[in-house]
């Protein structure tokens, strides 16, 4: 992502009107397009921490972990109040178990990041939306890059994109974003990147 992208990102959030006083930035998209990396570069900008839907989602529950981040980290944080949530527990790459209790202070910027965090369940509730994109095959190739050290990577990323690409078409969630990226230039994560 270049520089000016970015300040000009950071620029548009910080133009937005706050939601209950905090500027909440969702960057949505399906896995592998690039999503960690605008968000680290944005939250630089910011100045502003990122709360991940990888601590929330786990292979085997695509989007029935919406209700827990809801409960524990979007209505705090627009309740004015710190997001007390307890994260996924990733030494359970194939499970669900949850693992340590995070907090998140409240501050006027936050971003969320990962997929599905724009659902149609957040409108209203967000000051921007980012949309981040980039071709299947080029996602895949990401995500077994860096997924490559466990077994049958391949068989739960191909299952995963399709939910994805099902729930995302059913929710209208790309064509809600206030802004689009593609990313089909960048070069495959590595685990480095998780």
């Amino acid at each position: 992502m270049t520089v000016n992208t970015i300040d000009r990102l950071a620029a548009a959030v910080a133009a937005r009107r706050p939601i209950n006083g905090i500027r909440i930035v969702g960057i949505d998209g399906p896995s592998g397009s690039g999503k960690s990396h605008l968000a680290r570069d944005l939250s630089t900008a910011l100045h502003a921490p990122i709360i991940e839907i990888d601590d929330f989602v786990s292979w085997d529950n695509f989007a029935g972990w919406w209700p827990r981040f809801e409960a524990q980290v979007l209505t705090p944080l627009l309740d004015g109040q710190d997001a007390h949530y307890q994260a996924r527990d990733w030494t359970d790459w194939y499970g669900n178990r949850l693992g340590e209790w995070k907090t998140q202070p409240w501050v006027p910027v936050v971003i969320f990041e990962g997929l599905t965090c724009t659902r149609r369940d957040t409108i209203g509730r967000l000051a921007y939306a980012v949309w981040v994109d980039a071709p299947a095959p080029l996602r895949l190739a990401r995500g077994l890059a860096r997924d490559c050290s466990f077994a049958g990577a391949a068989q739960l990323w191909q299952k995963w994109m399709a939910e994805e690409e099902k729930f995302f078409a059913a929710d209208g969630t790309r064509d809600r974003a206030d802004l689009v990226i593609d990313t089909a230039h960048r070069t495959p994560h590595t685990e480095a990147d998780r």
